[in-house]
């Protein structure tokens, strides 16, 4: 084997190499057949030519840069326009429940001299635990200028009573505003003679029962008779005993103020204005005294009421904050008749199906459009509400949080909050008065604090993604309150609104606007003729630069307060107004020119044609 390798050496190396060829002519033959198998097989129907669909990828959307809101500042001028009221709230110790909660505050002219005077709502001190001198409701005379006088006494208001919050309407159209007052305990009805107020509560029979906590209140004309009736809220069943056998108790602080979820509920009440003085409770017959089907039991715990026509039928109805149980919305049947359908529409419970510890109400058109709104103020770490519809239409949801105003809304406790545009640029802001229950809730809860800030809402429009921005305040507003009832008028004639917040057991607020936008606006001030006196329930659409805002005369708004009852519209840089429609209550509509700005108007009802 050795030799032969010698002498062939390359001989293997042959032998593979033929078998290589050969394999591969017998590949090449084999592609060569099946390409022409292929080609005569094949199908030769010209292909189908597919149209793809255009698919889109996201469309980014430019964000546009946010608005700023407006330089505006308050001015806190308590003391320099001579507002020295002090709440009292006559706790001693025990921590009983009415000590957190009140009180109330109403913009009124009562010498119907054009101005907005104050009424500041007090309480008292408990029996056997006086304090010093018996504390009354306070009463202020505006000299036109924002400079207010004490005149309690001349104007016949020094009463003294553990007194919740007012309702203003003139009752009996004799052109001056009469006062109502709900209490713990029975109400109390001041008629207005020509600048000084006498009690007729018992000729009235207004004053309710001795065992009534009342809260909200309105003045309404329901019936569309041309005269007020009274919507008088009452709150939970309470006596000192039932408190104390309560006992309620918080870790670290031990005893503390009753949950309201802790007391059981009560029924409202409405009063029918007979015409001679008079009112009778129809508070059955007309569907207000509303009881649970199962347990025959009232569920109330009212505590704010916003009366607004929602459904546009020319009806009054009731929108009511219930504290920790679901809110009431009673539907006008007409013919004397209310049905309860908070649940039907939306408007009973939160976005989560849970009842919430709602306090203060406001009803507003604050888009400029179809839409209402119902902002309810809650219990901290709840935040606040915003019920609007859909289309014009309810039912309501709750669009809080796709507003901008409910994240910013949820650590502060809210009582007081209203609808107002502060910046006269045409679009209604909102405002929150805000304060714990507990002095001491900060040491068990470092999030919250008993006094807190009022909170400021400017509405920057449908421009924005989130149409409320909180405006962050550096002034006044700034300082923490205590806040309970707060409400809005124009003070100084200067034509936009000023502010006054009501502390629990300290001193009221007053807040002068100084805005500098130099935005126009009008003031329209109704006067009724076939429909009641003041015009409560007339709505006023006024267009200008294209824009048709939608207000309402209703001086109820807020937490236990009345706001004044001219209607502010800001007209932004409009030099002029193209048109001002009034829908009077009993559906009177009164078309009329406008060739003024930067002034109030009165527009008397005209005679029925």
């Amino acid at each position: 084997m050795s030799q032969d390798k010698s002498r062939h050496p390359h001989s293997g190396e042959t032998v593979i190499r033929k078998a290589f060829y050969r394999s591969l002519l017998a590949i090449l033959l084999f592609a060569v057949f099946g390409a022409g198998l292929w080609y005569f097989t094949r199908d030769h129907t010209a292909p189908v030519v597919i149209e793809e669909a255009l698919v889109s990828g996201p469309v980014i959307e430019t964000q546009a840069p946010p608005r700023v809101p407006p330089a505006v500042s308050f001015t806190d001028i308590t003391r320099a326009a001579g507002i020295d009221f002090v709440h009292t709230s006559g706790a001693y110790g025990e921590k009983l429940m009415p000590e957190s909660i009140g009180s109330g505050a109403a913009f009124l002219d009562y010498d119907n001299d054009g101005d907005q005077d104050l009424l500041l709502v007090n309480s008292s001190w408990w029996p056997d635990h006086e304090q010093g001198r018996q504390p009354t409701l306070a009463f202020y005379e505006n000299n036109g200028a924002g400079q207010f006088r004490d005149v309690t006494s001349q104007a016949g208001l020094d009463v003294s009573c553990y007194g919740m919050g007012a309702a203003i309407g003139d009752y009996d159209n004799d052109g001056w505003t009469d006062i109502y007052i709900t209490a713990l305990g029975r109400n109390y009805l001041y008629h207005n003679e020509q600048g000084r107020f006498t009690d007729v509560t018992m000729d009235s029979e207004t004053a309710g029962l001795e065992s009534d906590w009342s809260t909200a209140a309105a003045f309404i004309d329901y019936d569309n008779d041309g005269d007020l009736d009274l919507f008088a809220g009452n709150y939970v069943r309470w006596s000192r005993d039932i408190d104390l056998e309560i006992d309620f108790r918080l870790t670290g602080l031990g005893r503390a103020i009753g949950a309201p979820n802790h007391f059981y509920g009560t029924n409202s009440r409405l009063y029918r204005n007979e015409g001679n003085g008079t009112f009778s409770d129809v508070s059955q017959s007309a569907g207000i005294a509303f009881n649970e089907p199962d347990s025959g039991a009232p569920e109330g715990k009212a505590l704010a009421v916003a009366p607004v026509d929602y459904d546009q039928d020319g009806w009054i109805d009731l929108f009511v904050a219930n504290d920790t149980t679901r809110n009431f919305l009673y539907h006008n049947l007409g013919k004397g008749r209310f049905e309860e359908i908070g649940s039907l529409e939306g408007i009973a419970y939160d976005r989560n199906g849970k009842a919430t510890g709602a306090m203060g109400i406001d009803a507003a058109y604050f888009r400029n459009d179809s839409e209402l709104g119902i902002g309810i103020g809650n219990f901290s770490n709840e935040m606040s509400s915003l019920y609007v519809t859909a289309g014009g239409q309810p039912p309501f949801a709750d669009e809080a949080i796709l507003e901008g105003f409910g994240p910013a809304s949820r650590l502060a406790l809210t009582f007081g909050l209203f609808f107002f545009d502060y910046d006269l640029d045409g679009r209604l802001d909102l405002f929150q008065a805000n304060g714990h229950l507990e002095s001491e809730i900060n040491l068990i809860q470092p999030s919250q604090t008993y006094a807190q800030p009022a909170q400021l809402f400017w509405n920057c429009g449908a421009a924005c993604r989130n149409r409320f921005v909180l405006v962050e305040e550096s002034g006044a507003l700034a300082t923490p309150m205590v806040g309970r009832g707060a409400a809005y008028a124009d003070i100084d004639n200067d034509g936009d609104l000023d502010i006054v917040v009501v502390q629990n057991g300290r001193e009221a607020r007053l807040f002068r606007n100084d805005q500098q936008t130099g935005n126009h606006w009008l003031r329209i001030r109704l006067e009724g003729r076939s429909a009641n006196r003041n015009a409560i329930g007339a709505v006023i659409e006024l267009t200008a630069n294209g824009v048709t805002q939608r207000r309402s005369v209703m001086p109820t708004r807020s937490y236990l307060s009345q706001v004044e009852l001219p209607v502010t519209f800001g007209l932004g840089d409009a030099g002029t107004v193209d048109a001002v429609t009034v829908f009077w209550p009993g559906g009177q509509v009164q078309q009329l020119p406008v060739n003024t700005i930067d002034t109030t108007i009165t527009v008397i009802q005209p005679d029925d044609a």
